[in-house]
C-alpha cells in the first residue's frame, strides 16, 4: 500500500474533516502558466510561504496533489508548542550559543505568528490559548525541571512548575508525576487553519491548484515543472510536499523517512466531565520519546493521539487500541465511545531537527522545506516566511536554519524501516523503565 493511499483509507475517518467544510475548493492546472515562485505541496509551509511572498509582490501557483490541508497539515493533533522537535541541545550543538539563540527566538517568533494571520485574515479555527508538558515519573520529573532551569537561564523562556501535589489540579489522570504550563502555547483545530490560510492567500492574488500533482521537474535558470493537463514555468520553485514529492527530488527522500501517526476523537462528554479532565483546556504532551498527547476540543470530546507506526498500513484495531491507551490516561472515559479515528505520516528528519535549504550546485533557486518531524503545526508557517526573505534577497535566517547538518537514515530504501524499527524499540523500552 502506498502512503497516498494509505492516508485516503483514513481520511474519511477524520473529526477535522467533519467539522470543517471545504467548500467549492480549487481547481486543476489545465493550461501552461508562469510565475516567479511556483510552490509544490499546498500545505501550512507551502502557503505560509506563498503568503509572505504575495504580500512581497511576487507572482505565486501552488500545486497541490489532493486537497490543501490534505496531509500532515491538516490532520495533526493541534498542538502549538514553542522550540523543535529535537532538544534545543542539539541546535546548541552544531550552530554555538549565538546561533542556537537566534534559532529559539524564531521558534519563539512562530507562536506569534498564528496569532497575527489568525487576527489578520480573520481565521476561526478554535483557538484555546496553554500548552502542559508532563512527566510520567519522578526521574522524567527531575529532567524536566532541569531542562526548564537551562531555558529560562539561557533563553529566557518563563514556564510554571506543576509540582507532584499539583498536578491534579491541571489533569485528572493518575498517570503523571509533574509538568511545565506555557501560557504562550496552545492547540486550533489545524484543518481550520489550513483552509484559512489557504483562502489568505488566494485573497493575495496567490493561484493555487488541487488535484495537481507534479509529475517531473526541469531544472535551470527558470524551473519547469509537469503536471497530468498542465505546466508551471517559474525563476524560483519551494518543495513543501512532505513526504508526498514521489521522486521529484530524489536526493532529499534518503534524509527523511515516513512516519505514520493516529489520533482518536471520543464521542462528545458531558461538558462538566470535559473541563475536569484538563481544567485550564490547554493541550497536553508527555516527555516520552514514544509520546502520548491529547486535548479537549471545543464540543467537548477528548482527543487523543501518539501511537506510531512504521508501515504503510492502517494498525489493526486502531480506534479499539487508541481507546484503551485513552483510558489508561483518563480512567474516567473506559466506558465512552470513539467517534473518529484518522492519521497519516509525517516526515521525521534523523536527529528530528527541521531540514531547510536550496538544492546544490546549478539547482540554487529550488528551495526545501522538510523534517518538521511531527512538530511543525507553528514551525511551518515561520519556514513559508523565511524562505520569503531568502527569495527577495535577505537569506540569513533561512541559511542558519539552512546550516543544520542532516544524514541519510541508514539501510537505504530497503532497510531503513527496519533499522528505524529496531531503533524505537530501543526507545520504547527506554521510556517504560
Amino acid at each position: 500500500m502506498t502512503l497516498i493511499s494509505a492516508d485516503q483509507q483514513l481520511t474519511k475517518h477524520s473529526y477535522y474533516a467533519a467539522t470543517a467544510p471545504r467548500g467549492a475548493g480549487y481547481p486543476a492546472l489545465e493550461s501552461a502558466l508562469e510565475c516567479d515562485v511556483a510552490i509544490v505541496g499546498g500545505g501550512l509551509a507551502g502557503l505560509s510561504a506563498a503568503v509572505e511572498l504575495a504580500q512581497r509582490g511576487y507572482s505565486v501557483v501552488v500545486l497541490e496533489a489532493q486537497q490543501v490541508g490534505w496531509g500532515a497539515s491538516g490532520r495533526n493533533g493541534g498542538q502549538v508548542i514553542a522550540g523543535l522537535a529535537c532538544d534545543q541541545s542539539v541546535i546548541e550543538q552544531q550552530l554555538g550559543a549565538t546561533a542556537s539563540r537566534a534559532v529559539w527566538d524564531m521558534t519563539m517568533e512562530a507562536l506569534r505568528l498564528i496569532g497575527e494571520r489568525r487576527e489578520r485574515f480573520d481565521i476561526d479555527c478554535d483557538w484555546h490559548s496553554g500548552f502542559v508538558s508532563v512527566a510520567v515519573n519522578a526521574r522524567k520529573g527531575d529532567d524536566l525541571r532541569a531542562w526548564q532551569a537551562h531555558m529560562q537561564r539561557t533563553y529566557g523562556y518563563e514556564t510554571t512548575w506543576i509540582a507532584p501535589a499539583e498536578m491534579p489540579t491541571w489533569i485528572a489522570s493518575p498517570r503523571f508525576h509533574s509538568g511545565l504550563h506555557d501560557p504562550l502555547g496552545g492547540h486550533l483545530h489545524p484543518l481550520k487553519y489550513s483552509l484559512g490560510m489557504a483562502r489568505a492567500a488566494a485573497s493575495l492574488g496567490v493561484r493555487i491548484h488541487e488535484g495537481s500533482a507534479v509529475e517531473s521537474m526541469v531544472p535551470g535558470s527558470i524551473v519547469r515543472l509537469n503536471t497530468a493537463r498542465g505546466s508551471v514555468r517559474a525563476s524560483h520553485v519551494l518543495l513543501a510536499g512532505n513526504v508526498y514529492l514521489h521522486g521529484v527530488a530524489p536526493m532529499l527522500e534518503k534524509r527523511i523517512m515516513p512516519v505514520g501517526t493516529y489520533i482518536v476523537a471520543s464521542e462528545a462528554l458531558d461538558p462538566e466531565l470535559a473541563r475536569a479532565l484538563v481544567p485550564s483546556g490547554s493541550a497536553v504532551c508527555d516527555t516520552n520519546f514514544v509520546l502520548d498527547y491529547f486535548r479537549p476540543t471545543v464540543d467537548h470530546r477528548m482527543l487523543f493521539g501518539g501511537r506510531v507506526s512504521y508501515s504503510t498500513a492502517t494498525p489493526m484495531n486502531l480506534a479499539a487500541s487508541m481507546q484503551r491507551r485513552m483510558a489508561t490516561t483518563f480512567p474516567q472515559l473506559a466506558n465512552s465511545k470513539v467517534e473518529y479515528s484518522w492519521g497519516g505520516f509525517v516526515d521525521i528528519s534523523m536527529n528530528r531537527a527541521p531540514d531547510f535549504g536550496r538544492l546544490p550546485g546549478e539547482h540554487a533557486n529550488i528551495y526545501y522545506l522538510q523534517g518538521f518531524s511531527g512538530h511543525g503545526l507553528a514551525l511551518t508557517g515561520l519556514a513559508g516566511r523565511l524562505v520569503a526573505e531568502a527569495i527577495a534577497g535577505d537569506a540569513e535566517r533561512f541559511d542558519t536554519f539552512a546550516r543544520i547538518r542532516h544524514r541519510p537514515f541508514p539501510g537505504g530504501r530497503l532497510l531503513r524501516t527496519p533499522a528505524l524499527v529496531m531503533g524505537m524499540a530501543y526507545y520504547r523500552l527506554r521510556d517504560m523503565l
